[in-house]
């Protein structure tokens, strides 16, 4: 039995700590994950820096929604089966009662925003705890710390739906970043005629052909193949990739978007959406039936997140490993706490 437990908190902006007490406890319809590795974002560096839309974050906050591990304890009522299994869970806090989420849509759900990591304390600790029917067990012998990257599949999974590729097609993904290059992974799956990446980094490129990409291109060569293709997903969240993805589709082509963006932002052209008759598509978060989609890829050998890690420490190596995200450096991939 486990008798303490660690977690690392943001108190505020610029300020953590590391604490140690008990194990929290699940209560009715909840279980405890023992944490095997988690993801660090940009959405982490923002909650540390200050700079997440208030909205969408609690202070004081555990931080991590990016996990995987192992459920060691139940909360009344949930099914003893689940005890020990290896899984990742949904972060999106989802009423389940709404409109949105009885359609199956639970990222909109409009019961507020609620989501482990940002307003309910996440996976930078040795325990967490969430509703049992948020799991997503996985099998027996699964990779856990490529598990950890589940989350960010399961937000490229939504745009690869929405973007409804076919057999055949011409895809493009602008930027090769982690969300990037896992959709190359589940792009290729679909046996598109053309696969091209664009990204003005040499090895990333260069990593998305090991993905599964048949092409990669600089942002100027880019500008080739402007109304080439029939789907663009849209992964990088730069200021102007919003209107270069539009640029890239052919007319009556297929736009999704999936980067983060920032105020000011370069917009797209009405015009041009307009006469090329685009379907322009986003994603925030993940839906229930995009989890099961990107787990279901995991367990099948069709998507490996494996390579995109590139760093890994302890829990108590906090400020090193959130320094590494987002400082500019081209070898810096995934970064992930391991408590």
């Amino acid at each position: 039995m486990t008798s303490t437990s660690r977690s690392l908190t943001v108190d505020r902006p610029g300020s953590h700590r590391l604490d140690e007490g008990p194990p929290p406890e699940p209560g009715p319809g909840e279980v405890r994950v023992r944490v095997a590795a988690a993801g660090i974002c940009m959405s982490d560096r923002e909650v540390y820096d200050g700079h997440r839309d208030p909205a969408y974050v609690r202070y004081p906050v555990v931080p991590g929604h990016e996990w995987s591990g192992t459920v060691d304890a139940l909360g009344e009522g949930v099914d003893p089966a689940l005890l020990g299994r290896r899984t990742v869970a949904e972060g999106f806090r989802a009423c389940g009662r709404c409109e949105r989420c009885r359609y199956g849509e639970t990222s909109l759900c409009t019961a507020g925003y609620d989501e482990t990591g940002f307003t309910r304390p996440g996976a930078f600790a040795d325990h967490l705890v969430v509703p049992a029917r948020l799991l997503h067990p996985l099998a027996d012998d699964a990779d856990l710390r490529a598990a950890a990257l589940l989350e960010p599949a399961a937000v490229v999974a939504a745009a690869v739906r929405a973007g409804t590729p076919e057999p055949g097609e011409r895809i493009a993904v602008l930027g090769a970043g982690t969300l990037g290059l896992l959709a190359v992974q589940l792009l290729a799956a679909v046996s598109p005629a053309e696969l091209t990446v664009i990204d003005p980094r040499e090895a990333r490129a260069a990593q998305a052909l090991d993905f599964g990409a048949g092409e990669a291109r600089t942002p100027a060569e880019s500008e080739e193949v402007r109304g080439h293709y029939d789907l663009v997903v849209e992964t990088a969240g730069a200021p102007s990739t919003a209107a270069d993805a539009c640029l890239l589709a052919r007319r009556g082509g297929r736009v999704v978007l999936t980067g983060m963006f920032t105020p000011g932002a370069v917009g797209i052209d009405p015009v041009h959406l307009s006469l090329s008759q685009l379907t322009v598509r986003s994603v925030f978060g993940a839906p229930s039936a995009a989890w099961s989609y990107a787990v279901r890829a995991f367990t099948a050998g069709l998507l490996d997140p494996a390579p995109l890690i590139t760093h890994e420490f302890p829990l108590d190596r906090f400020a090193d490993a959130v320094a590494l995200v987002g400082s500019g450096d081209p070898e810096t991939g995934k970064v992930l706490l391991r408590p």
